[in-house]
């Protein structure tokens, strides 16, 4: 047990909010050190400050024994491109004026690397100024993604992209990223000395004693997907590729959509207009109640649009989904793919091609039990052996303080 050790955790996203960095920080906390988390007001993924939060400039509060300095955050990006840049740099902005101001007394700085590196500056900052130890946990490679998401390169912008990552990158202590591919793409930004380590995300934690859900009172073969619902997301292709299966198949099946964001209504609007049968929007859900809605269904599905970016991510998800012990519908290209058809986990197909979805649906709908309970049992053994969480957590902390 360490003692007297603090460490400041750089997010842009925390508790209320559900991602990987409660856990981490908890866990930390546990292993007797002092955890601070540096962030912004909760918004995520409605775009809106969560109820009994307010919008302030600056406030501190308490989470578990955990204190979190929280800054403004922009409200209203989901339907703004504008808000979203804004918010973005509100947080590299506020962030880094609070984490110079408490920055000198601790020990180690973790970032928590989810969405933009711009979010990252307040970390680096720390070493900058006060030669801190500073740990970026990568869980989205710059500048790929920024052309991914539909910003178009030019040399201005390229220019300055790669000069801004190769500074966040340049002035880190090491670095561990969440997807194999990333460590190619991240390498020519930083020193070749560097160390990177692979430490993929883990499965969330799920509650196996809730009642039994069904999605419908008929025999049907369930396809769901769950998690942020964007334009990333390929789901139109899924759609689309469930809306033209011949009706034998079709009346055998249901598309379960579980989840919120700033695509959904419009993928909404896809099926009513189009009058697609067996599609069904369920809307957000409670992560701790989402095992019910796992093991309701027959295959889980991910998907993302094919862009060379995500063929060097693995959606978190994947690994819940593994932990969910279900086979798993994989419209997606590159280490997801690969993970998922190296370990015969289920079925792969290329993304942008709604023929071949199709038939992979066929193929599902047509699988035999035996071929499903292989799949299971691959989930299980390597949620065990590469997945295993609390090997991940104490790689990330030998890394941050080594």
């Amino acid at each position: 047990m360490t003692s007297n050790r603090k460490i400041l955790i750089v997010t842009e996203y925390f508790y209320p909010e559900e991602f990987k960095i409660n856990e981490l920080a908890l866990e930390w906390q546990k292993k007797g050190y002092t955890v601070d988390i540096l962030t912004q007001q909760p918004t995520y993924p409605l775009g809106k400050i969560y109820n009994n939060y307010k919008n302030k400039w600056f406030e501190k509060d308490i989470y578990l024994g955990i204190n979190i300095y929280r800054v403004k955050a922009v409200t209203g990006y989901r339907e703004s491109l504008f808000k979203k840049l804004l918010k973005y740099f509100t947080f590299m902005f506020l962030g880094s004026i609070v984490s110079l101001k408490i920055g000198r007394k601790y020990d180690y700085i973790f970032g928590f690397d989810v969405g933009p590196l711009t979010g990252m500056v307040p970390a680096i900052l720390l070493k900058k100024f006060y030669n801190k130890k500073v740990t970026l946990w990568i869980q989205d490679v710059w500048p790929d993604s920024v052309y991914a998401y539909g910003f178009k390169k030019n040399k201005v912008l390229e220019f300055l992209l790669n000069w801004f990552v190769r500074f966040v990158y340049k002035n880190t202590s090491n670095i561990a990223v969440s997807g194999k591919g990333f460590i190619d793409r991240v390498r020519p930004y930083t020193d070749a000395d560097k160390k990177i380590d692979y430490l993929p995300n883990w499965a969330d934690e799920l509650n196996n004693d809730l009642t039994e859900f069904q999605f419908t009172k008929e025999q049907k073969v369930h396809f769901t997907f769950a998690g942020n619902i964007g334009t990333v997301q390929n789901l139109d292709n899924i759609i689309k590729a469930f809306a033209t299966l011949p009706v034998k198949y079709r009346d055998k099946a249901q598309l379960n959509i579980i989840g919120d964001g700033s695509y959904a209504q419009t993928l909404q609007a896809l099926v009513e207009n189009n009058r697609f049968k067996n599609i069904i929007f369920w809307g957000r859900k409670p992560r701790d109640d989402m095992f019910q809605y796992f093991n309701a269904s027959d295959f889980l599905i991910v998907s993302l649009i094919n862009k060379p970016v995500f063929a060097l991510t693995v959606p978190a998800k994947v690994q819940t989904y593994i932990a969910a012990k279900k086979p798993i519908f994989a419209a997606i290209k590159g280490d997801a793919a690969d993970l998922v058809r190296e370990n015969y986990l289920g079925f792969c197909v290329p993304p942008d091609n709604i023929n071949a979805i199709t038939d992979t649906f066929k193929q599902c709908i047509d699988a035999d039990k035996a071929l499903l309970a292989q799949f299971s049992q691959n989930c299980e053994r390597l949620t065990d052996d590469i997945f295993n969480k609390e090997h991940i957590i104490d790689s990330l902390l030998k890394l941050l303080t080594a």
